[in-house]
């Protein structure tokens, strides 16, 4: 069996539930699903390797230039393409947080430092890592809200760490990928800071929360010009696929598919942080579509002799075994987890 560093990894195992990838469990909207079938005919040429339908739709959408716009093969090719680009020497990232960061790092050669989060903080952020940014650090990611424990940044504290950044000519990489589950996805957003910022990134994705994660579509902003060039040069040619492309394009206009997600997101999440209180585990207040809590080592193992996937942390920076994160999904979905544990609890 191969080992994973991610969720949704179900291909040698049995799984009935798969609760590891925090997906929309509404799956692909249908406006996109239509949009693929007529476009099907297309697919035997070449991309547009510049994604220029797809930059100018999403660009117009959210309020920027499309200049400022690079489209990626999922955020993870964004994530490499801005370390090959900014070539850092030295970097500084949380722990825990997203591993992908790290491994891109170090495939750039760059050395990383580490910034602990605090379990007695409940794994958040706080004023003092302010005093962590000096001036010998090229780049710094951050993630909003963080993975796995998805918790959203004080904006406050948001809005100083960049202005920090800014001064010291740190490059600031501000992954926002969830960010769209959660009420705050305008007021937490560094959007509003990009402009004449050349050392911001925001990192975004259609991936989780349109549900294509076999599609890869990702995409970041960043008022730098030259180095959204750079980026562009750092990786291989016709990297966005045109069924991606033409999915990204059908998104843009889902208004009522994003209005029915945030509706079951707000139920469904209640329902399920509240039920894993119940079952007496330390769980941490969700802000995001999945939820992150301190359970036994051995759950993994017994949830997945029932089918059952969950996230189990031990391989993030920072925490153990006992540590797991699980998507929000349908009700019945939710019910059958709970259930599930619930069992377990019983006799563990």
């Amino acid at each position: 069996m191969h080992s994973y560093e991610h969720g949704g990894e179900t291909y040698d195992k049995e799984i009935t539930l798969d609760f590891s990838a925090n997906i929309n469990p509404f799956g692909l909207p249908e406006g996109v699903k239509d949009a693929l079938l007529k476009g099907i005919d297309s697919f035997n040429v070449y991309p547009d390797q510049h994604c220029r339908k797809l930059r100018t739709d999403l660009a117009k959408k959210i309020g920027i230039e499309d200049k400022s716009l690079i489209i990626g093969n999922g955020a993870s090719d964004i994530i490499f393409r801005i370390c090959f680009a900014v070539k850092p020497k030295k970097a500084l990232l949380l722990a825990p947080t997203f591993s992908e960061y790290e491994k891109a790092l170090k495939a750039a050669g760059c050395d990383i430092d580490y910034y602990a989060l605090k379990a007695e903080d409940n794994y958040c952020l706080t004023e003092q890592f302010i005093n962590a940014l000096t001036a010998d650090f090229d780049i710094v990611f951050l993630c909003n809200p963080n993975n796995p424990v998805g918790n959203i940044l004080e904006k406050r504290l948001v809005k100083k760490i960049q202005k920090v950044c800014k001064e010291k000519k740190i490059f600031l990489v501000m992954d926002e990928c969830f960010l769209d589950f959660t009420n705050q996805c305008i007021e937490a957003s560094l959007l509003s800071y990009i402009k004449g910022n050349e050392n911001l990134l925001i990192l975004k994705a259609f991936t989780k929360f349109y549900a294509m994660a076999g599609l890869r579509l990702g995409y970041g902003i960043c008022s730098n010009r030259e180095l959204i060039k750079a980026m562009e040069y750092a990786g291989p040619s016709w990297n966005v696929s045109i069924p991606a492309q033409i999915a990204g394009i059908a998104a843009l206009k889902e208004d009522a598919y994003d209005k029915a997600t945030y509706e079951w997101l707000l139920n469904e999440r209640d329902y399920l942080y509240e039920g894993l209180l119940r079952l007496e585990f330390k769980v941490y207040k969700p802000e995001a579509n999945y939820i992150f809590f301190k359970g036994a080592e051995n759950l993994y193992e017994d949830m997945l002799e029932k089918g059952i996937l969950l996230r189990q942390c031990a391989n993030y920076r920072g925490l153990s075994g006992e540590y797991y994160r699980i998507a929000v999904k349908t009700r019945k979905e939710n019910e059958q987890l709970l259930k599930a544990i619930k069992e377990w609890r019983a006799y563990a």
